[in-house]
């Protein structure tokens, strides 16, 4: 037995590695994605673009994979349509949730979606049942690297037309209005700044703190929809018990 018990334990770190693995190809297959969407899917004439794919490819994402978001944003991609569509909802513990996909079929998805939810203790809402509870903003994260002089970046920044920087988990994350984020986000890539992440983002405007036994459940949710290929973002405003 301890033979098998070592199989399953190779078997069980193999999955988690795979997991892990396919959450970082997904954020990085959105990244290009809207990227592509905002300018073009030439990355020659498409910094951004450029960018998200320089990343991609440091954490070895198959070309494949980067074609295929490209591909997406500009409806090249073997003549599928593509539409985006969010769902709303809560999860357990009656945390908001939001989830944006991007789908070429609307039915299958919601099914998916609307099965992870009931598996989890969540229920699906009507539109706008919680999206009055999150900020719509501009969201950058620039890490906290040796030679990054902080008061150059808050100037910078603020110049820009940031709303405000925040320095925290050894990195500086700086917000704005969603109409000011590419010019902040353009201003500090010229200025040479290496930004780690850069999008436009919801952030809640309140946390709801719950029990160890439903934020459990609210993880199981988050990883049953991130394993959709359809699933592109997850927002929530659950107050994690770490």
């Amino acid at each position: 037995m301890a033979g098998h018990s070592k199989w399953n334990n190779i078997k069980r770190r193999k999955g988690a590695q795979d997991a892990k693995r396919g959450k970082i190809f997904m954020r990085h297959a959105k990244n290009i994605y809207v990227a592509a969407k905002e300018g073009g899917g030439d990355p020659e004439m498409n910094p951004a673009l450029r960018t998200a794919i320089d990343k991609a490819r440091a954490d070895n994402m198959p070309n494949d994979n980067i074609e295929r978001a490209i591909k997406k944003a500009t409806g090249t991609l073997d003549g599928v349509s593509y539409e985006e569509v969010t769902y709303e909802g809560y999860g357990p513990g009656g945390v908001a949730v939001i989830v944006h996909v991007l789908t070429d079929n609307r039915n299958r998805t919601a099914a998916e979606i609307r099965h992870a939810f009931s598996k989890n203790g969540g229920n699906l809402g009507e539109t706008g049942s919680v999206s009055f509870m999150f900020d719509r903003k501009g969201y950058i994260v620039i890490a906290n690297e040796t030679g990054v002089d902080e008061e150059e970046l808050t100037l910078e920044a603020i110049e820009a037309g940031a709303d405000d920087i925040l320095t925290q988990n050894n990195v500086f994350e700086i917000l704005t209005l969603p109409e000011q984020f590419k010019e902040v986000r353009n201003h500090l890539t010229e200025k040479g700044f290496n930004l780690e992440e850069a999008e436009i983002t919801l952030l809640p405007q309140t946390y709801t703190e719950i029990a160890v036994d439903a934020e459990e459940k609210m993880h199981d949710l988050i990883e049953m929809l991130e394993d959709s290929e359809d699933v592109q973002d997850i927002y929530h405003n659950m107050q994690s018990n770490d």
